[in-house]
């Protein structure tokens, strides 16, 4: 059975929201900001999670975004995320943008269960939030990967919204990626 994996940059107070500044939020553009003198080290622990990857699970807007930055890049890195297999989780969309991808249709949460069972290993989901919401309130995520930026927004679209009860989760992992990054790996708890 495969694992779900959320793998996000936050803010240390959890935002994920227009890291790269496009997204007209007032606050956007924090990742480059913050990033410092640690892109080596942040491009590495990306890569080195993608080799541990399977595949990959986005929603549509997701998709459009990285197919855009990704499809034509060289590279280990982009052959890597380039050679994933990728579903895309999307009531509208017929033809994804990143190749290699496959649309899920239908109902996502029964969708993402059924492709649980037929990826043996890890499934990884990038940005992605309303679908990261749907994942969590249906109890489909088995791991949760934050890269956490050494700034506090005060504002904007956090990766756990508002849900009921509450999730209890393990640390797995805590480590320093560069100078200011911190990289948390929890496990959810059943």
């Amino acid at each position: 059975m495969g694992k779900i994996v959320i793998s996000e940059n936050v803010s240390l107070d959890g935002v994920m929201e227009d890291p790269t500044g496009e997204g007209g939020f007032d606050r956007g553009g924090w990742f480059e900001q913050f990033m410092g003198e640690d892109r080596g080290a942040w491009a590495q622990a990306e890569y080195a999670e993608a080799l541990g990857a399977d595949a990959l699970l986005l929603g549509r807007g997701s998709d459009a975004y990285f197919g855009a930055r990704w499809n034509d890049a060289t590279g280990d890195w982009p052959d890597r995320l380039n050679g994933l297999p990728k579903y895309v989780v999307s009531a509208t969309l017929t033809e994804p943008a990143w190749r290699n991808s496959t649309v899920l249709h239908g109902d996502a949460a029964a969708e993402v269960a059924k492709l649980r069972e037929q990826v043996a290993g890890e499934i990884v989901v990038y940005a992605s939030r309303p679908l990261v919401q749907l994942l969590w309130e249906r109890d489909l995520v088995d791991e949760v990967r934050l890269m956490v930026f050494p700034v506090v927004l005060g504002a904007g679209a956090r990766v756990f919204g508002e849900f009921p009860g509450q999730k209890p989760v393990r640390l797995l992992e805590t480590r320093t990626v560069g100078e200011g990054i911190a990289l948390l790996r929890y496990e959810i708890v059943r």
